[in-house]
């Protein structure tokens, strides 16, 4: 690896306990590398025993905790519009300030790659056209809006010997140990298994699909990268309209478990609408997405036993998010 000690690398993910850090951070310990984590714990631990998991806020972190490290993966903060909006300020302080106050702490240690978990929401609404990483970003709600800070904040660090990399990654969905039963495919899946039917809000609307386990092999594939490279970098499996995930997900189900599921096609407004062009992570990365609608679906079904108990707030962002703020207030 380019830049890097190829028998030994440390790495530290910040929210690593999450829907993505729970698929990433195996892979990065499979691949040899040593890997630990701190993460407030708010949907519990489910990572491997052999895992240090430390229960830290990140603004308590100091420059010594971070020496030593040669990368850091920042995938905390709030992570959806609902939580965003229900706290405006506490969103743009763990997604706008904490990555910025890290990236800050990171370059003063001594780590030489700084890898931010960004959006493709800054893009907001737009036309139908194909948004590559130059194009305008027009975000006019909270987490988009603080996403972009995120971006820009951190890639102001950037220069020779600190490489920054942020990832425009599309709307994740699958199954990962730490379960998400609210966010576009994993929602649509549930409503068939739960209901027989899949809610589409808006048919013509756009956006891109990540699956979790390709958003873990990208940011693999930027971890490994030579040291030198910096940017910020769309990543998606797919771009889609909602009423044609919501045919793929219909079509897999009654295909894979036989149950005869209906649509519920709506025209409500959304404040998002966008496609991305993810030619520069292939050019840059050689990274090509290998999972569409239907293998993420196909996933969820074979893993659907560990995820049963739909009742779980754990499984909504924001019924844990609600609680622990009126916990706070009380």
């Amino acid at each position: 690896m380019n830049g890097w000690n190829e028998e030994y690398m440390k790495i530290l993910v910040v929210g690593g306990a999450g829907y993505v850090g729970s698929v990433l951070v195996p892979v990065i310990r499979k691949r040899g590398y040593e890997v630990d984590v701190v993460d407030l714990l708010w949907f519990g631990n489910h990572l491997p025993e052999e895992i240090l998991v430390m229960e830290r806020d990140l603004f308590g972190l100091s420059e010594s905790d971070l020496s030593g490290y040669d990368q850091i993966v920042f995938l905390a903060g709030l992570s959806n519009d609902p939580m965003a909006e229900y706290s405006p300020g506490d969103n743009f302080i763990q997604n706008a300030a904490a990555p910025a106050f890290l990236g800050y702490l990171a370059r003063k240690a001594g780590v030489k790659r700084y890898i931010y978990a960004s959006s493709c929401s800054v893009y907001g609404f737009t036309s139908n056209n194909l948004y590559d990483e130059d194009s305008p970003t027009t975000s006019a709600y909270p987490y988009g809006i603080s996403k972009l800070q995120g971006e820009m904040a951190v890639m102001q660090l950037a220069d020779k010997d600190f490489s920054v990399i942020c990832l425009r990654k599309g709307t994740i969905s699958g199954y990962s140990p730490r379960m998400r039963l609210d966010i576009c495919v994993n929602t649509m899946f549930l409503s068939a298994l739960e209901k027989k039917e899949i809610t589409v809000d808006n048919p013509e609307i756009w956006r891109p699909i990540l699956s979790v386990q390709d958003a873990a092999a990208a940011y693999m594939r930027v971890i490994e990268a030579d040291a030198k490279i910096s940017g910020i970098f769309n990543v998606a499996s797919g771009n889609y309209q909602i009423g044609e995930i919501g045919n793929m997900v219909k079509t897999v189900i009654q295909e894979e478990m036989g149950l005869d599921v209906g649509l519920n096609i709506r025209y409500r407004n959304d404040l998002r609408n966008y496609r991305v062009n993810c030619d520069r992570i292939r050019e840059s990365f050689s990274f090509r997405a290998e999972q569409d609608i239907p293998a993420i679906v196909r996933d969820l079904i074979r893993n659907r036993e560990a995820f049963s108990d739909i009742d779980n707030p754990n499984y909504y962002q924001i019924e844990v998010f609600r609680a622990l703020k009126k916990n706070v207030a009380c």
